[in-house]
């Protein structure tokens, strides 16, 4: 039996936009052997399981469709770890230009 998502439930859909091969010209040969994706996360509109065609309404109000993929999908992007010489540019630029936050 299938265990049921709720409408308003944040998920995230996945859908291909461009089978292999149906990319652009100029894009690199290895490129167009895979598809193009999309990965989205909004809010489910219809009660729906995993694996279901569903729309969601993104934070700005797009209606998209695709697959059901997650629930409460996390953020895993990251700017990766800090840069020891660029941290301290923030307060070294307020004492060149005399201000008077002094920052971490």
């Amino acid at each position: 039996m299938a265990e049921y998502i709720e409408k308003g439930t944040w998920v995230e859909i996945h859908r291909i936009v461009l089978p292999a091969g149906q990319r652009a010209s100029q894009v690199p040969g290895e490129t167009q052997q895979v598809p193009l994706e999309m990965r989205v996360k909004g809010f489910l509109a219809e009660r729906s399981s995993l694996g279901d065609e569903v729309e969601i309404v993104t934070s700005v109000g797009r209606r998209l469709r695709g697959m059901l993929t997650d629930v409460n999908p996390a953020y895993t992007h990251s700017f990766g770890s800090p840069v020891p010489e660029l941290l301290m540019i923030g307060r070294e630029v307020r004492t060149i230009l005399g201000g008077t936050r002094g920052g971490g």
